[in-house]
């Protein structure tokens, strides 16, 4: 408020110094400026038009900056422009809730922000017919950038009708009236209208500038209401640009009119202008006699003359004059209009000359630029909110633009040269740190004057690099050093006694006791670097617009938040190639302003990709930086808005980097990454195919994270070879071979060797553009495989992740394999099995998981292992720690067993179940229905695992359940008909009923098929994903192939599955035991059992393990150093189980043989129908007594029961 003071009283005091009127005598009510005032919106209708004369006119770019503040949540309009004689919007703003909505050429453009309530925004529009683009900024923030349709105008239409706070209609009398419903709630400060596309940056250096279309003065504005004082809307400005007509009259009448216009009118205006006004630049233009109508004869009466005498004077003359004046210390615009028309508008006698300026004609405007000052950076009141500028809220720089830049450091472009120094020196002693002695020596010697520094010192040790040096140490003990370095100087100094400084410097022998060093090649070179130029940064801390800066210098700009705190950014001199760049800015003291859920509401455009990015990049890792994990919701908003970018944009290697550092990142902390893996891949696998680079081949790498490409053609390819190696957690180092290696490269965790035959899948047609990528994953974080996870830990992924593709080709059934080596990240024990796998995208219902076809596994040591496999893809090595000692040719022949003991078991089960379905006599009894059964469930379960592995080929979700269901259920029916067996050797051998049991096989089809079920069902109610794909630990064991749908979750295994199956085979052993001590008693008590040999005995023992399902027991001995033994036995007994019941219960029984004999043979193997046997061997079958079971009768279901499980 004290500069504003200040103009004023210096004004005043100037105005009476001269001897002119005061300017407290200036009617402060003229003034037309709306500067710091506001029009108030909300009670009584207000209308806000611009005045018929003030003609907009056809624009092909235009700037439009408005500032308003919203009093009600209401549907709003801030401005509308409409065509004459059209009833679209030409041109708006408005919005309703937090959406904000832009009008051009009658279409709508959407985008969400929400404004609070009683706070000021500015917001501003710029648009292009050149570019064709639309940009809208919220407070110096870009909110939205869109590109137009090519059917748009590339024009505005001219001579519309403008209203501010809402819309509006014109009347078919040609009046402007207001439409009702979207009418603004609130206030606007400042309204400005130019005819050009402004960047950012230029509209924050427009602070307090006035529109050269359409201005913040009432004077272009019709009004049904007053505009209001605001004092928190003060703007202090230093710019300002006067235009006026001014009448000169010569009162000497010495009838010379040949004045010096220009002259006379700057003397003039620096005599009325107190000594805070400077004079920046003046132009006139050529006199003229016939004055504009605002000049009249008693405008130019004066104390010292009369009407008459100035009516007769022949020196009387008219000129348009422009001035551009600076106001320093900055003043409120308004302040300075008011006081400047003031001073100008009474007559002023000069010399012999009096000067009189048209009232009307005076126009004050605070401007951005002119020719010959640059604009000065908006000054804030301290208790100033916001002001009314079009980007109030960015941070003021230290530099405002690159105009006052290069202003203020033109005579400084010569203060700070630099040099290139290359040194090669000889050094003798032992410094325990020769380099930094070395370094120390160098700036003790240039330094020390205080003119300049040492930068970037590289520093070498030669002695490696010929034999000469190894020599001259062997004989004077000298030890050479190479060193590069730049040097800045910065005390104006001439460059040619700056090069013989430095050289006598560096030239003379220094000597520190025991160590001397001397120089032998000194070579120095003036370079002249350029200036970073000029570069918008969007970030999480608000859009900062760094000026053009000097190499090596240290750029400050005010931060957003909090506004008492500075962001720095240096501008860095790299040694590598003399060139200048941008750092990344510092802005710890700086506090973010978007949050990392704002992520999915950014716009993704050709033209900011790299903006995305970088905001991005911020977000991700000041986020990690406080917390270790990234939530799932904004995880895929990270993944899709990258991949948007990827899509969308070019992709530069610096774009490149950032995202591949923002993935390295996320897979580095502990961010549930599982569900997003395949997301992840195929971003960065576009992200390689469409990255633009020049060269042949482009690395990037971020911590535990490679990425190469390598452009091929397609006539020279010979292979290509990739390897990666990595310490810890830091950057992996990459090497490329472009031939065919297959050996793995030496100090590398991972070699992919890609064959020559790679060459057939290259795109067709395409010559100089095909693209190979490899990539390499140091983290296993992101392959979190569901059977891995849910299974005990037998199974662990061994290696890194090392993949390999080509750009739009799909590279399968190599005849000459791909060679992959991988390092185990824990040493292969004697027992552990390695196997190569890859990434398979559609297992697991599409979120991935390891698979091993197509690839062989070659152990090279217990450190390394090799894979040959005939695809392209991820890559990786699993190993399992479960201690087997199953070599691959033994598993390669139990395979093979399973296959083909289930295939021949399926065979003679069918032929079993023929046997008692086709000849009723057969099935009379209960054992034999029991069998029947028995024989179905065994029948089911051996034809689901040999259509296992095929089935689950197909990948289809429900399939692969549907098949791990059946087999789970036909398994556990298997052990429960077994175990129903069983029983009913219990019950009809040694447990004695005197009651009648009825429905006794019914009952017990219920609980062989029923229980089953039920289970099954559970299973599937509790969680049907507990069945799926599946890969076993070893292809020849249990009931799966390498790959099959099955029980894949170990809890449900292991109660539904081992806990029933044990369950049951204790049973079955006890009732073993027991039935094996009932047939020897039955056999002692009767003479004709005497005679039976061993080997029935044996038989019968046979009989019943198999009816009992006793093999079975061995898959629980297959431990120890018999283990392979136990397997070989456990898998043929198990797969020839159907074998077995045909022989020992259809082969090898009498009553089956003669069935077949009379129905199936012919000739003298043919039995007749009456044959004894026929006709007494079923006698009795359908008595009803045949279904009790009491003391009368079960001597004779023994010797029933006994001959069904005896064969003669």
């Amino acid at each position: 408020m004290s500069s504003i003071s200040n103009l004023s009283l210096l004004l005043i005091c100037q105005y009476m110094f001269i001897g002119v009127h005061p300017v407290g005598s200036a009617d402060p009510g003229s003034s037309t400026s709306l500067w710091g005032k506001k029009l108030k919106f909300g009670g009584p209708p207000c209308l806000w038009q611009l005045q018929p004369h003030v003609v907009i006119p056809a624009l092909k770019e235009l700037s439009v900056c408005v500032s308003l503040k919203r009093n009600y949540t209401t549907e709003w309009r801030a401005f509308v422009y409409k065509a004459s004689k059209n009833a679209h919007i030409e041109l708006g703003l408005g919005g309703a809730g937090p959406q904000i909505t832009v009008w051009m050429f009658g279409r709508q453009w959407h985008f969400l922000k929400w404004l609070k309530l009683d706070e000021w925004y500015s917001i501003c529009l710029t648009w292009s017919s050149r570019a064709r683009r639309l940009r809208v900024y919220i407070n110096g923030l870009v909110q939205l950038e869109s590109p137009l349709y090519p059917s748009l105008p590339l024009q505005l239409a001219e001579s519309g009708t403008l209203t501010l706070g809402m819309s509006h209609y014109v009347a078919p009398n040609n009046q402007v009236r207001p439409e009702s419903g979207s009418n603004l709630l609130g206030e606007i400060g400042l309204f400005r209208m130019w005819s050009t596309e402004w960047s950012a940056a230029e509209l924050w250096g427009l602070g307090c500038a006035d529109g050269d279309v359409v201005g913040w003065d009432q004077r272009q504005w019709k009004n049904t209401c007053p505009p209001e004082p605001d004092h928190n809307l003060h703007c202090l400005w230093s710019h300002y640009k006067i235009k006026m007509w001014v009448s000169i009259l010569d009162t000497a009448n010495r009838g010379n009119c040949s004045l010096p216009l220009e002259e006379i009118t700057r003397n003039w205006l620096k005599r009325i202008f107190p000594s805070i006004i400077s004079i920046q630049n003046l132009s006139v233009s050529l006199p003229r006699q016939n004055c504009p109508l605002g000049f009249n004869s008693t405008d130019l009466h004066e104390q010292t003359q009369s009407l008459e005498e100035l009516s007769t004077s022949s020196c009387r003359s008219c000129f348009r004059c422009e001035v551009y004046v600076k106001v320093e210390p900055p003043a409120s615009v308004e302040v300075v209009q008011r006081n400047m028309t003031a001073l100008l508008r009474s007559t002023f006698p000069y010399n012999l000359f009096h000067l009189r300026v048209d009232p009307n004609s005076i126009t004050v405007l605070s401007v951005g630029d002119f020719s010959l000052e640059t604009e000065h950076t908006p000054t804030m009141r301290p208790n100033q909110s916001v002001t009314g500028t079009s980007v109030s809220l960015l941070p003021n720089s230290t530099c405002a633009t690159k105009d006052e830049l290069r202003k203020q450091n033109s005579s400084l472009v010569q203060s700070d040269q630099f040099f290139r120094v290359n040194l090669t020196l000889n050094m003798s002693g032992n410094p325990s740190h020769p380099e930094d002695f070395i370094e120390r020596w160098v700036k003790m010697q240039l330094e020390w004057s205080k003119i300049m520094t040492v930068l970037n010192v590289i520093i070498k040790d030669n002695n490696l690099r010929s034999t000469s040096p190894g020599l001259m140490i062997s004989y004077t003990g000298l030890k050479e050093y190479f060193c590069t370095f730049h040097i800045q100087e910065y005390g104006m100094t001439n460059v040619e006694e700056t090069q013989i400084f430095i050289h006598d410097a560096l030239s003379s022998k220094y000597e520190n006791g025991s160590t001397t060093i001397q120089t032998s090649i000194l070579q120095i070179k003036h370079i002249e670097p350029e200036n970073c130029l000029e570069e918008p940064t969007p970030t999480v801390y608000g859009l900062y617009f760094w000026p053009e800066t000097f190499p090596q210098q240290i750029q400050e700009m005010g931060c957003y938040k909090p506004t008492s705190e500075r962001a720095y950014r240096l501008c860095k001199l790299h040694i590598e190639n003399d060139t200048t760049s941008w750092m990344d800015p510092d802005m710890t003291n700086c506090e973010q302003l978007v949050t990392i859920s704002d992520i999915g509401n950014i716009t993704v455009t050709p033209d900011n990709v790299a903006d995305v990015v970088e905001i991005i990049y911020d977000l991700v890792t000041s986020h990690l930086d406080n917390v270790t994990s990234l939530p799932s919701m904004v995880l895929g908003s990270v993944v899709e808005k990258l991949s948007e970018v990827v899509h969308v944009g070019i992709i530069r290697p610096a774009i490149a980097a950032r995202i591949v550092n923002i993935v390295a990142n996320v897979l580095l902390s502990e961010s549930d990454v599982a569900s997003f893996c395949n997301n992840f891949l195929d971003l960065t696998e576009s992200m390689g195919n469409t990255m633009d680079f020049q060269g042949e081949s482009a690395t990037i790498t971020a911590p535990s994270l490679a990425l190469s490409v390598v452009n091929v053609d397609p006539e020279e390819f010979r292979g290509l070879t990739f390897g990666a190696s990595l310490e810890s957690t830091m950057n992996p180092e990459v090497f490329v071979n472009q031939t065919f290696v297959g050996e793995p490269l030496p100090e590398t965790n991972a070699t992919i060797s890609l064959p020559p035959e790679i060459n057939n899948f290259f795109p067709p047609g395409e010559r100089n553009t095909t693209r190979v990528q490899f990539q390499f994953y140091g983290t296993q974080n992101l392959f979190q495989d569901p059977e891995l996870t849910n299974q005990t830990g037998n199974l662990i992924l061994n290696s890194y992740v090392v993949s390999a593709s080509i750009n739009d080709s799909s590279v399968v059934n190599l005849k000459n394999p791909v060679v992959v080596t991988l390092n185990h990240q824990e040493p292969k024990k004697p027992g552990d099995i390695v196997t190569c796998v890859f990434w398979d995208f559609y297992k697991n219902g599409g979120l991935g998981g390891w698979n091993s076809s197509g690839c062989e596994t070659q152990s090279i040591s217990c450190y390394q292992t090799s894979c040959l496999c005939d695809h392209l893809t991820h890559f990786a090595i699993l190993m399992d720690v479960s201690r087997t000692t199953v070599s691959k040719s033994d598993s390669e022949i139990m395979t093979i067993i399973s296959y083909v003991g289930c295939g021949i078991s399926s065979i003679f089960l069918g032929i079993t179940l023929l046997t008692y379905l086709i000849f009723e006599k057969l099935r009379q009894d209960y054992p034999s229905k029991i069998l029947m059964n028995l024989a179905a469930a065994l029948l089911g379960l051996s034809m689901l695992f040999l259509l296992n592995s095929w089935l689950s080929s197909f990948s289809n979700y429900g399939v692969c359940i549907t098949t791990a269901a059946a087999l789970h259920y036909f398994l556990l029916a298997s052990f429960t008909w077994m175990g129903l067996e069983a029983v009913h050797m219990y019950f009809a051998l040694v447990k004695v009923f005197n009651t009648y049991v009825p429905f006794y096989i019914l009952k017990f089809c219920a609980v062989g098929w029923g229980i089953p079920l039920v289970i099954v069902s559970l299973v599937l109610a509790i969680n049907k994903d507990a069945y799926g794909s599946y890969v076993s630990d070893e292809a020849a064991v249990g009931l799966g192939s390498a790959e099959s749908c099955w029980l894949r979750d170990d809890v449900f295994f292991y109660v539904t599955v081992m806990a029933y199956i044990l369950l049951i085979l204790l049973c079955n052993i006890f009732v073993f035991i027991v039935v094996l001590i009932q047939i020897k008693q039955m056999k002692a008590n009767k003479i004709s059992s005497k005679g039976r040999s061993s080997l029935k005995d044996l038989r019968a023992a046979a009989s019943l393990t198999v009816l009992l399902g006793l093999t079975w027991t061995m898959g629980f001995f297959s431990i120890g150093p018999g283990r392979v033994v136990m397997m070989y036995m456990y898998i043929i007994c198990n797969s020839l189980q159907g074998l077995f019941v045909f022989l020992f219960h259809c082969l090898m029984k009498e009553n089956v043989r003669k069935q077949w004999r009379i129905h199936l043979c012919c000739g003298r193997f043919r039995l007749g129908d009456n044959s004894d046997w026929s006709q007494s061997g079923t006698a009795g079958g359908c008595n009803k007594k045949s279904n009790l079971v009491n003391s009368d009768s079960v001597e004779s279901d023994k010797s029933s029961s006994l001959r069904s499980l005896t064969p003669p």
